[in-house]
């Protein structure tokens, strides 16, 4: 992400335009991210300087650089170089001055988790790198070097994602109930089934629940046959970050000479088949 000259201070990077697409959320983050994303940039083309030119995608815990650099590429060693958070108070996460950090001011919640990469300001790199990302660390980031006149914006998205974890149990003597638990995700995902062939199957509504952690925990059912060496797939997905994570299922079973329905012993066999590991964000 490039610099470019200060403007106007107007915010405009929140838009919702389709109705089809844009149902009415149950949190304000959500709605940002629901709403505004897909046409963040058809908007802000020219519009002001707070629309930002990228936006990058993290997972909870790892490390992200929100990247910045100079229009013209110069020596930015000696230069001042605030990245902030608008919305914020006091909004500096990092500040470079005098050739060293300058904490004055600096949000706490940011102590030790925010630097920059020293031997590339030479070449006018003035990129943050954001370590053990937390949820609290999603939104907009401004770039800006003062003396030079120039800022730029980032918008950070945070996610969270775990493996799905399938339970059996026998429904009646024709049938199994499986059920798919999935804790810590954010945004909320989605659930699906799906049977051998890659097939939606027709499940239960899914049930969601948000932590005071702000995390969600998902949970489905589904009916199924049993019916020997049949494989159903449990998938979570979230589409804004990318991230999908599935657990596959077979289903074993034999008869004894029993005639009631405990007569039919089912094994299942489920192991984590985590499918999508890298998120690919079209913007990043």
């Amino acid at each position: 992400m490039k610099l470019r000259k200060q403007g106007p201070t107007e915010v405009r990077d929140q838009y919702c335009f389709s109705f089809e697409n844009c149902r009415m959320p149950r949190q304000k983050n959500d709605m940002l991210i629901k709403c505004g994303l897909t046409l963040l940039f058809i908007f802000c083309r020219d519009q002001s300087q707070a629309c930002p030119s990228q936006i990058k995608v993290a997972v909870l815990g790892e490390t992200v650089v929100l990247p910045c650099h100079l229009e013209t590429p110069v020596d930015a060693t000696d230069l001042v170089v605030e990245w902030a958070r608008p919305d914020l108070s006091p909004g500096f996460v990092y500040v470079w001055k005098n050739n060293e950090e300058n904490p004055t001011f600096k949000q706490t919640s940011y102590t030790g988790r925010t630097s920059l990469f020293v031997e590339k300001l030479k070449h006018g790199e003035v990129s943050l790198k954001l370590s053990k990302v937390t949820l609290s660390d999603e939104g907009l980031y401004r770039c800006r070097l003062p003396t030079v006149g120039q800022e730029s914006f980032v918008r950070l998205i945070v996610g969270s994602v775990s493996d799905p974890v399938i339970d059996v149990a026998p429904k009646n003597s024709e049938e199994l109930l499986l059920q798919c638990k999935s804790e810590g995700w954010y945004p909320e995902p989605e659930v699906l089934w799906l049977d051998g062939e890659g097939n939606v199957l027709s499940a239960g509504p899914t049930e969601t629940v948000r932590g005071p952690d702000d995390l969600y925990t998902v949970s489905s059912r589904v009916t199924v046959d049993k019916r020997h060496g049949h494989r159903f797939t449990c998938r979570v997905q979230q589409n804004i970050i990318n991230q999908t994570r599935e657990t596959n299922i077979y289903i074993y079973y034999s008869t004894t000479d029993s005639p009631n329905a405990t007569s039919l012993i089912f094994r299942a066999l489920a192991f984590g088949s985590v499918c999508i590991v890298i998120f690919v964000w079209k913007w990043g």
